[in-house]
């Protein structure tokens, strides 16, 4: 049983759920970090947050979130949410959330139509490294995943804008890709748990805001850069497993289809929430 849970009703009221948020952290000195319905309200907010050495070990976020859409019939459901100007929350997927409970491994339900989705993430405890692991409960049609990296690579004290600094050329890696876009920042691995097709569409999310550094009187503007977006079709009972490291990994490496491997090989150095 979770020692920790939140049901719909919590979930889709923003006014409540953007203002509990989830850190998680590890022995690399990385974390984890957003509200608890994945709604970045923080400049601090991400999904890898790691320490550079270039840099006296300031910790930089590399990897903002990733979205995942479910796509069934030729329709597509964007699992994410972004706020923007005048309070515009876009995409709303927050909407489709059913449950999220805690036991060492946070989880997310989605429902959309007859679609049941889990989502968990997990922090490797002694790697710069994020796993979230997406497995479909239920789906009685043909389902495709598309999942959408938004890239920062910045320190966590600013925020990043549009810029002709930023080097957007990939490299086609093992099931995924890597890119490093500042000469002063580690080459960042994508990589999926099996065969899939990136789909380059490079361009610039911009005007994204976070309203808690506008209460505190900072900067709460960025934008944030997606290379484009991984592919993969994934069937009733299976588990697809995206990867963000700052090193190449072996992608049968986390092939790990049960929450108790899982556990055993990623464990969690610490899961917090924040009232």
């Amino acid at each position: 049983m979770s020692y920790l849970a939140f049901e719909k009703s919590k979930l889709i009221n923003l006014e409540q759920s953007l203002f509990k948020e989830i850190l998680r952290t590890n022995r690399a000195g990385s974390y984890s970090s957003s509200s608890i319905v994945g709604c970045h309200t923080r400049k601090y907010h991400g999904l890898l947050v790691c320490p550079i050495p270039a840099f006296d070990m300031t910790r930089h976020v590399l990897v903002s979130s990733i979205d995942a859409s479910i796509v069934q019939h030729e329709k597509e459901f964007n699992l994410g949410i972004r706020k923007y100007h005048a309070s515009h929350y876009e995409p709303k997927g927050h909407k489709y959330i059913r449950e999220l409970d805690f036991d060492i491994i946070p989880r997310k339900l989605y429902r959309v139509g007859g679609v049941i989705l889990s989502v968990e993430e997990v922090l490797v405890a002694k790697e710069e490294q994020v796993l979230v692991r997406y497995t479909l409960l239920e789906g009685h049609s043909k389902t495709t995943l598309k999942l959408k990296p938004f890239l920062a690579n910045r320190s966590v004290h600013e925020l990043t804008c549009q810029n002709l600094h930023a080097n957007t050329k990939y490299q086609k890696i093992q099931n995924g890709i890597s890119i490093q876009m500042y000469p002063t920042l580690p080459r960042l691995s994508i990589q999926l748990s099996k065969e899939n097709e990136f789909v380059a569409v490079p361009d610039w999310f911009r005007g994204i805001e976070y309203f808690k550094e506008e209460k505190r009187g900072y900067d709460f503007k960025e934008d944030l850069y997606v290379p484009g977006y991984f592919e993969v079709e994934i069937k009733t009972g299976e588990s697809v497993i995206v990867s963000a490291s700052t090193k190449e990994q072996k992608s049968g490496g986390f092939k790990l289809n049960s929450t108790k491997k899982l556990k055993a090989a990623y464990p969690v150095m610490a899961c917090t929430i924040i009232f």
